[in-house]
């Protein structure tokens, strides 16, 4: 505990202060201090109250025709994950997917967006705002309270993920075509991440570098889906109980 009078940490069990002698039965006024155990406790069961809640309250979907649109959306990116997730990481399958023209106009405005930051963020900057914007996305959701579109905007996210995976598996390679193009063996110091792995030294480990990318996209699409899933079946419920 923390002495009230002159904030001396010490030993919960201690009736007086080490430091000054006070004697804390008799300090009035000042609220007792708890342990570091016991708040830590206490944040552990306000988690634990806040995931129950979000698990349990969610709102009944009082339109059928929503219900199963969402539901098609659903099952829609259950396919297409599970296309993505056994999609080669090496190649040029991910970059003529219609999910990496999506991402692109992203990625290149992360560039200009991280552009005062120094050449090395601007760089890295492209990823970040692939990945930034889908992030952007589903904490909007999450604020708005709808719950399924917060699944569709995390599947985003880790499909994102995968998307930058064959672009750093290709960093000493060079040979993905870019955009304008031409490779990265092609033109120097074109290759975002050829320039953001030889700049950390770390150039040896682009292939697995690429694959936690592709791993943590995969284990985010495969939340998300969850996450969708188990939000449709509550509502499905609770529409088949009234």
């Amino acid at each position: 505990m923390m002495c009230p009078k002159c904030g001396f940490k010490q030993p919960d069990v201690q009736e007086q202060c080490q430091r000054c002698g006070v004697i804390f039965a008799k300090v009035h006024g000042v609220p007792e201090q708890q342990s570091e155990p016991a708040l830590v406790g206490q944040k552990h069961a306000r988690f634990g109250e806040l995931l129950k809640k979000v698990l349990t309250n969610i709102p009944r979907e009082k339109n059928p025709v929503v219900q199963s649109g969402r539901m098609l959306v659903w099952l829609g990116l259950v396919v297409w994950g599970v296309k993505f997730m056994f999609t080669p990481v090496s190649g040029e399958a991910f970059s003529e997917s219609y999910m990496h023209l999506v991402n692109l106009p992203f990625h290149e405005a992360g560039h200009i967006l991280f552009s005062p930051f120094g050449p090395f963020v601007q760089v890295l900057g492209g990823t970040l705002g692939q990945l930034l914007i889908p992030l952007i996305v589903t904490v909007s959701f999450a604020i708005k309270g709808n719950l399924f579109a917060v699944s569709v905007g995390f599947w985003w996210l880790g499909q994102s993920f995968m998307d930058c995976a064959p672009y750093i598996d290709d960093a000493r390679a060079g040979q993905l075509m870019l955009l304008g193009g031409v490779t990265g063996s092609e033109v120097e110091d074109y290759h975002d991440w050829e320039n953001i792995l030889s700049r950390l030294g770390m150039m040896q480990y682009d292939h697995l570098v690429a694959r936690i990318f592709f791993g943590r996209g995969v284990l985010i699409v495969m939340t998300a889906l969850v996450w969708g899933g188990y939000v449709l079946c509550r509502q499905r419920l609770k529409y088949c109980a009234t």
